[in-house]
């Protein structure tokens, strides 16, 4: 096909009209755009019959106007594109698909190319420079120019390879996972409303005043250490590598703290806070060290530097957003936004003239191997808002046993209470204990499983390896798949939620497990409420067609994330 609408500047050809060009190439709502982003508000575009530039403007119209679905390599594009001001609709993210078909972390273009045509990523040459308007990327996959063209091409062939598997949920899934790249991407560019006075203050409570020098950080350190100390035994011999002292003990040796507890009368295996927390109300020495603890994560993890480092003058905490951690498939995030301790939520408000929307999935994954076991019994006790007191009807016991059961049966825990609970869930519910089963026994013998989105997971190993880490592989293969399938359910909700929210100007500023957060102006907060429990069940009637399974969110507005979360 000739293109009318170019115009040969220098060596390059570009677009005049990108809409009309798009239209001219058959492209309607949802149809395949190769994108890459380059420099100085630079983008490729490709589509069938060429590759040419274009504008971020230009995209920008087109989106708005086509709907396409844009073919990226990786979330890198997108970054550059919202950095730009545009934000798409939704696309196709090469290396996100990749993870889902391959497996891992790994899906650079050029291993993603390499590994769609067969070939070992070694023997590929992959040609690095500015694409070549006149290279056929489908017909020289021994060096690819990966650029639009190429984009384009690898999406059409994982499209392949998906349709193959003979599950038309799996693309879906394939969709959903590229636009949380999206939302990825602005995540990481909008960031999370902190405001600095309150969690310094915070900070201050919590740790000791801002430090002036290192003397005065040592000072306040040991001002820290001291409410631990001071209940320690006198004149006990605390022994550690740097000889022996007398009433006290480096906190943060773990064989010091043991033998500071022993000398206390407290004679533990190990120094665990779970093993710790029966003495708390025995002893100060023990409720003193709990709380020192808490407090050196904070000091150590989220401190001064901390916050200097990835709060931001406009009162955003920035961090870099991924859609996939490579195993199982759930969401991450770096400067501590999935770990923030609960104490610093409180500094999380939301800016004048607006609320935050907060959504918490309840009881996902007994819901989630609901639904992806076919388990109609256990379907049918979803139907519950605690689901839980069903199961515990079912099998006799009560409310805190089932709930034992039930994550016992998900993360194959075989003996103690958790074990014998266990087994009266498989008299029950044999479907979906058979379910966790067969994923355990592959996983065990080293074969890799797929989540019901289709995602790989890695099962390395033989039956020849130790039992102990067959059965640890077998342990974890039995829960990859129910997290896994949580983690794709919990994606398909955020994007839909983001979709669905855009005109109120709501934006999603935190995606924690299981829970959203959407920043919306103060007037539309009770829209959006509305909206993100009509989202779930949208989205969860395309993820698990048939809606047998019922799936619940707690939704609640405040001003801060923590009046959200109580």
């Amino acid at each position: 096909m000739a293109w009318t609408w170019v115009e040969l500047v220098g060596d390059n050809w570009r677009v005049s009209d990108l809409v009309t060009v798009l239209a001219e190439a058959g492209v309607t709502q949802g149809g395949l755009v190769g994108l890459v982003a380059g420099s100085g508000g630079a983008v490729t575009v490709a589509a069938d019959g060429g590759e040419f530039e274009a504008t971020v403007a230009d995209v920008g119209e087109a989106d708005e106007k086509l709907r396409p679905r844009w073919v990226v390599w990786s979330q890198e594009d997108a970054r550059a594109l919202v950095a730009a001001g545009v934000r798409l609709a939704t696309c196709w993210d090469v290396a996100a698909v990749h993870r889902l078909l391959f497996g891992g972390w790994r899906a650079e273009a050029g291993y993603a190319w390499a590994c769609l045509h067969g070939r070992s990523p070694a023997d590929i040459p992959v040609v690095t420079g500015e694409p070549d308007l006149f290279s056929a990327a489908e017909d020289a996959p021994d060096a690819p120019v990966l650029g639009a063209a190429a984009a384009l091409a690898a999406a059409r062939l994982q499209l392949a390879r998906l349709e193959e598997q003979g599950d038309g949920g799996r693309v879906g899934t394939a969709r959903s996972e590229s636009t949380a790249e999206l939302l990825c991407a602005e995540l990481s560019a909008d960031g999370l409303p902190v405001d600095r006075a309150t969690v310094e203050a915070l900070l201050a409570e919590i740790i000791g005043p801002r430090p002036r020098g290192p003397a005065d950080a040592a000072a306040i350190r040991a001002a820290r250490d001291e409410q631990v100390l001071r209940h320690a035994p006198g004149g006990a011999t605390i022994s550690g590598t740097a000889g022996t002292t007398v009433g006290g003990a480096d906190l943060r040796s773990p064989a010091q703290v043991k033998s500071l507890l022993a000398a206390a009368g407290i004679d533990v295996p190990d120094t665990r806070a779970w093993r710790l927390e029966e003495y708390r109300d025995r002893s100060p020495l023990v409720a003193a060290l709990l709380d020192w603890r808490k407090a050196e994560r904070i000091a150590t993890t989220y401190g001064y530097g901390w916050l200097d480092e990835h709060l931001g003058p406009d009162g955003r905490l920035r961090g870099a957003w991924s859609g996939s951690d490579g195993a199982a498939g759930r969401m991450t995030a770096s400067s501590g936004l999935h770990n923030m301790p609960a104490v610093l939520r409180r500094a999380v408000l939301a800016e004048e003239g607006h609320l935050l929307v907060r959504a918490d999935l309840g009881q996902i994954e007994p819901r989630v191997l609901a639904a992806v076991s076919g388990d109609a019994a256990l379907a049918a006790a979803t139907a519950a808002d605690d689901m839980y007191l069903p199961v515990a009807a079912e099998l006799g016991i009560d409310r805190p046993t089932a709930k034992v059961a039930m994550i016992a049966a998900m993360y194959g825990q075989t003996t103690g209470h958790g074990g014998v609970a266990g087994r009266r869930m498989r008299a029950a519910y044999p479907v979906a204990m058979g379910y966790l089963d067969a994923a355990e026994r592959s996983a065990r013998a080293g074969r890799d499983l797929r989540t019901h989105g289709g995602r790989l997971v890695r099962m390395s190993g033989s039956s020849a390896d130790p039992p102990g880490r067959q059965a640890g592989r077998g342990r974890y293969g039995r829960n990859a798949v129910v997290q896994g399938a949580a983690a794709e359910l919990f994606k398909m909700w955020a994007v839909t939620v983001r979709a669905r929210t855009a005109p109120l100007a709501a934006r999603i500023v935190l995606c924690l497990h299981d829970e959203l957060l959407v920043h919306v102006p103060a007037g539309q907060a009770e829209r959006a409420a509305e909206l993100l429990a009509a989202c779930l069940t949208e989205a969860s009637r395309r993820w698990a067609p048939g809606g047998r399974v019922r799936f619940i969110a707690d939704i609640t507005i405040a001003g801060s994330w923590a009046d959200a979360k109580s």
